[in-house]
């Protein structure tokens, strides 16, 4: 049974708003959400709520995020040498790949590298790569 539910927001956490926030918005390309109590990072309908410092932890989680133990994957919608090039641009090192990786369109060919916290961070792009079972 398929349920009408699709990924809204995760949480992360950051230990520095101006960093961290420069690293969204320059490498990742998110719209930074003034809040008020720090900031959410926006990818047109999908959300990065934060926590961070100065932040008392989300009181409906077990166990607090912390920084640096993330591990998120973005699609990167076009040639997986152009993320390349863009990290690159950036200042950012790519620590693996490309490599095929398996994601939720299937297989794709992805490139991972880290954020200011160390969080890993995966770009996937599925141009030329067919979705599981087509042809």
């Amino acid at each position: 049974m398929t349920l009408p539910i699709k990924l809204d927001h995760c949480v992360i956490h950051v230990s520095d708003w101006e960093r961290s926030n420069a690293f969204y918005r320059d490498v990742m390309g998110a719209e930074l959400i003034k809040r008020a109590n720090g900031w959410a990072y926006r990818f047109g309908d999908t959300q990065l709520n934060l926590h961070g410092p100065g932040l008392r932890p989300a009181e409906v989680a077990r166990l607090p995020v912390q920084p640096g133990n993330s591990d998120l994957c973005f699609e990167w919608k076009g040639p997986i040498a152009d993320a390349v090039a863009h990290l690159g641009r950036c200042g950012v090192a790519v620590e693996r790949g490309p490599m095929e990786r398996f994601g939720a369109r299937g297989n794709g060919t992805s490139v991972y590298f880290r954020d200011p916290d160390g969080s890993l961070l995966e770009f996937i792009c599925y141009a030329g790569v067919h979705r599981q079972g087509e042809r």
